[in-house]
């Protein structure tokens, strides 16, 4: 598979501007080293949306959907740092996908990113599946397109955790997610208006109603990248 595991962690939210610059740096500098330094996590892909709005995309590419529900990752979840904690609460209009992949072809960290979220209408689950596979076979050798990459949310058997109580209201989750990647912005734009425009999702066997967006790549790392790396306490969160 192209994706770096067989799960994915497939987040959006708004940050408002005047905190910006401050979540960038936390989740740059801790939270991706926090988070690739547990078992399982594979890389990391922060994305801003492509309109200059306050909507950002992360994926985290997993080793498989255990991972969402390890001892390692609720110890993570359920003890965040100060900085964290004060970030927190900026985390708006949450949607957080915990995502087994289901097909995967292509590049994954490009400079674009083009995310449908969506959920396939009643008894269409498998038509809906067929007509995507078909699309990652071919799409990712078009010009300007990358990669293609389908993941279906199932919620792991744990409590609510307390970052999740630290953003308030439950987290939403989108059903299915579609990534597609790609060093064309304008070749993205062409896909969500076409093959996955609202009218070919419906024809495929999605319900009304998916959410569509394009990201521009801020940051992507590995483990090996941030290992070992400690934040000067200089550099760290001011108050």
């Amino acid at each position: 598979m192209a994706l770096a595991g067989k799960a994915a962690l497939a987040m959006w939210w708004d940050i408002a501007p005047q905190v910006r610059a401050d979540f960038e740096h936390w989740h740059a500098h801790e939270h991706f080293p926090e988070r690739l330094a547990i078992p399982g996590f594979l890389r990391a892909s922060r994305w801003r949306s492509a309109d200059g709005g306050d909507g950002m995309f992360v994926l985290y590419e997993l080793a498989g959907h255990e991972v969402l529900g390890s001892p390692a990752y609720l110890a993570r979840l359920n003890a965040p740092t100060p900085w964290s904690t004060r970030l927190m609460p900026h985390h708006r209009n949450m949607v957080r996908s915990q995502c087994h992949v289901l097909e995967s072809r292509g590049g994954v960290t490009a400079c674009c990113a083009l995310t449908v979220r969506l959920a396939p209408a009643a008894g269409r689950e498998a038509d809906l599946q067929r007509t995507l596979r078909r699309l990652t076979e071919s799409t990712p050798f078009r010009p300007g397109i990358a990669g293609l990459h389908l993941l279906r949310h199932e919620v792991p058997p744990i409590a609510a955790t307390t970052e999740q109580l630290l953003r308030g209201l439950a987290d939403e989750a989108a059903a299915w997610v579609i990534v597609a990647s790609g060093y064309d912005r304008g070749a993205l734009a062409d896909l969500a208006a076409a093959e996955l425009g609202a009218p070919s999702l419906l024809d495929m066997g999605a319900a009304p109603g998916a959410t569509v967006g394009i990201f521009d790549l801020a940051y992507a790392a590995i483990g090996s990248d941030v290992a070992g790396i400690s934040l000067p306490a200089a550099a760290g969160p001011t108050t």
